[in-house]
């Protein structure tokens, strides 16, 4: 006896993250896999999925629950996997003798897995749980070499300080860890596809400009609809699936979220990013530990990203916001001009959509790195990815790079990304600007390596004479959605 899904929908992408369960499902080892990754990015779906043959025991926290209520859940949650009418354990410790009494039978014939889905959750204050599990890992499941116990949480941040980093009982017990996040603009494509939904890439980086790669949010798009009436339906109407969800997705993933919520505004304001004292300072917020935390918290959960500027260290990381739902959110959504249909037909006519586009296309460039390698043909060259700020000095101009591909065969890339309704043309003027930059470049930083200035737009650009000797390589939009 024991759990049985229907799998609903197949699996799209995830191919690292399959594999590895797979051989999870066959090590023949004891295994205690923690899967982390922000809200609503189809953690849950894609364990019971993987492991739905293995699966026969899954236990979900309650968000805010009392101990009692989390207790009682377990109770039901136990009692229809064995089939039996149990009574609530008093507490965590007799409810993993349970669990172990209901598991033993079961592992003498095969492989078997436990999942705890949101795991944080469950060690509600003075619970008793972490202890318990700990127990529970340590002096039995540890020693059984036919089960998989999966622990998942969408706050990331604490996984890793509670679990993966654990400097208790669970020092060092996690086997496997995987970090699932948002889909590629690729997945996107062939998600959308799987669900009979047939946009043009255009279309679909729009789409994913407001949802990100997030499965929860593209289960909206509705076939026969374009980017501007999903965008509209889903962000600017009441019932809409992201009307409320900023709120909500903060405070379910953080106990005190009006501190990252105010970096993720700060963030917002500011497409080029700030740096750690920038964020103290427009965020007024102290320096110390809490700024660490609170920067790791947002960077685990896949809110913001630390790039190093080329030439510089970690501590000189500037973070900017890389989570399109939440820039979205800032610059449209919070203090809405508009409501209902046609709501985002009359914004995307304005000057803030126009710059808000152009940054969301930097951001999703920078993240889709990989797929610009391969487009270049340098997928097996070893390259760092970084950015460049040079501060405008008395009697110069400043200049910044927001993608530099570093590559170890003595070349950089310098990318330039432009979102544009059509093919781009480079004018005399941005060519001169284009021409002055690398130049301030190869000068401010001494670099020898040879630059191929990089043009990353939409549509291709057009080949005039400014193009001719300058761009050494052009590429559209396609080569964001290579697998």
């Amino acid at each position: 006896m024991g759990y049985k899904y229907q799998i609903m929908e197949k699996i799209i992408g995830r191919r690292g993250e399959q594999t590895l369960l797979a051989q999870i499902l066959t090590s023949g080892e004891p295994e205690l896999v923690v899967v982390y990754g922000r809200r609503r990015v189809g953690k849950t779906f894609l364990i019971r999925n993987a492991c739905e043959r293995q699966l026969i025991f899954e236990f979900s926290g309650i968000h805010n629950a009392p101990l009692e209520h989390q207790l009682e859940n377990f109770r039901i949650r136990l009692s229809k996997a064995a089939g039996l009418k149990l009574s609530a354990p008093d507490n965590w410790i007799e409810a993993f003798e349970m669990l172990t009494e209901y598991v033993k039978p079961l592992l003498k014939k095969q492989r078997k897995v436990i999942f705890f889905d949101e795991f944080p959750w469950i060690n509600s204050a003075r619970s008793g749980f972490m202890q318990a599990f700990e127990n529970f890992w340590n002096m039995w499941a540890s020693t059984q070499k036919n089960l998989v116990v999966v622990i998942c949480g969408s706050a990331a941040a604490w996984m890793i300080q509670k679990v993966i980093n654990n400097r208790g009982g669970l020092h060092n017990r996690v086997t496997r860890k995987i970090r699932l996040m948002p889909f590629t603009v690729s997945e996107t494509e062939l998600f959308l596809r799987e669900r009979k939904i047939n946009l043009d890439r255009y279309q679909i980086l729009q789409i994913y400009m407001l949802m990100g790669g997030i499965p929860q949010y593209l289960k909206e798009v509705k076939p026969g609809q374009s980017a501007i009436q999903v965008i509209d339906k889903t962000a600017f109407t009441k019932d809409g699936a992201l009307y409320d969800e900023f709120k909500n997705l903060f405070h379910s993933l953080f106990e005190y979220a009006d501190d990252h919520i105010g970096v993720i505004k700060a963030l917002a304001k500011k497409g080029i990013g700030l740096t750690r004292n920038g964020i103290i300072e427009a965020c007024g917020l102290s320096s110390g530990g809490g700024i660490t935390n609170l920067l790791e918290e947002l960077t685990e959960s896949g809110f913001i990203t630390p790039y190093i500027p080329f030439g510089k260290i970690a501590k000189d990381s500037i973070f900017k916001l890389t989570d399109e739902f939440s820039h979205f959110h800032v610059k449209f959504m919070e203090n809405r001009k508009f409501h209902g249909e046609g709501s985002w037909e009359r914004f995307a006519a304005g000057t803030s959509w126009k710059s808000w586009s152009g940054n969301t296309f930097e951001s999703i460039c920078m993240k889709h790195s990989l797929q610009l390698k391969k487009a270049i043909g340098i997928e097996n060259v070893h390259t760092e990815i970084s950015m460049w700020r040079n501060k405008p000095q008395k009697g110069k101009q400043g200049a910044q790079i927001d993608l530099l591909i570093d590559r170890r065969d003595n070349c950089i890339n310098v990318c330039e990304m432009k979102f544009t309704t059509g093919t781009f043309s480079i004018s005399k003027g941005y060519a001169a600007e284009l021409k002055s930059k690398l130049d301030t470049f190869k000068i401010e930083t001494q670099t020898r390596k040879t630059l191929f200035q990089t043009m990353v737009t939409t549509y291709g650009v057009t080949d005039n004479e400014y193009k001719t000797g300058l761009v050494q390589k052009d590429m559209t939009m396609d080569a964001l959605f290579i697998n």
